[in-house]
């Protein structure tokens, strides 16, 4: 086998070592952090409104018609991933929020509850929408951390079979190289012909 292809497996072998190494650490990472958002998830015992509940959906009340389509699916469900955490965030917080803000933010109501010491149903409204907003924060934070499980997993499966592919790249080079070799050696070098008078 030439130096060069000799290098080139050596060289793959160890490419296709580091691919599958990292392939094992992200999924590592990927399981670890799917499991620590499902058990910070189940710990908090979240629960979707019942499925009767979105039987007739009405505005301003409970369940609204813009909950049927993102939310109905998870209805009786316990909150324990991600996708559920966004939903309920996004779909059920936000629109109990908007509907009893009118749409203003936590900053203007607790602007507005300063501004009026003595006014204590806007006070109450300004807590009640902080609260509401840190849940969904950390709703939205857990639905971030799901997603990175799902990036590195995918990661994961891509580096076990780009490391698959090198091994069997290196392998067919070691075949090659071998096979060459056996062929060279097997045709011996023919030397300066003898002539006799």
């Amino acid at each position: 086998m030439r130096r060069n292809s000799h290098l080139a497996v050596i060289a793959g072998f160890a490419l296709s070592a580091i691919l599958f190494v990292a392939g094992g650490l992200l999924l590592w990472g990927s399981t670890y952090t799917h499991n620590m958002v499902h058990n910070q998830l189940a710990a908090q015992q979240i629960f979707f409104p019942p499925k009767a509940a979105f039987a007739h959906p009405q505005a301003g009340t409970e369940i609204t018609p813009s909950m049927i389509p993102s939310v109905s699916q998870y209805a009786g469900q316990q909150l324990v991933t991600g996708q559920q955490a966004q939903s309920y965030a996004d779909n059920f917080i936000a629109v109990h929020i908007t509907n009893m803000t009118g749409g203003k933010t936590y900053a203007q109501l607790s602007s507005a509850a300063l501004a009026s010491p003595n006014d204590a149903k806007l006070a109450a409204e300004a807590a009640t929408v902080f609260k509401g907003e840190a849940l969904r924060s950390m709703l939205l934070n857990a639905f971030g951390w799901w997603k990175v499980s799902q990036i590195t997993y995918i990661a994961a499966l891509a580096a076990f079979g780009l490391g698959g592919l090198t091994l069997i790249a290196s392998l067919f080079g070691l075949t090659v190289g071998r096979k060459d070799e056996i062929t060279h050696e097997a045709i011996p070098s023919e030397g300066p012909k003898s002539t006799t008078a």
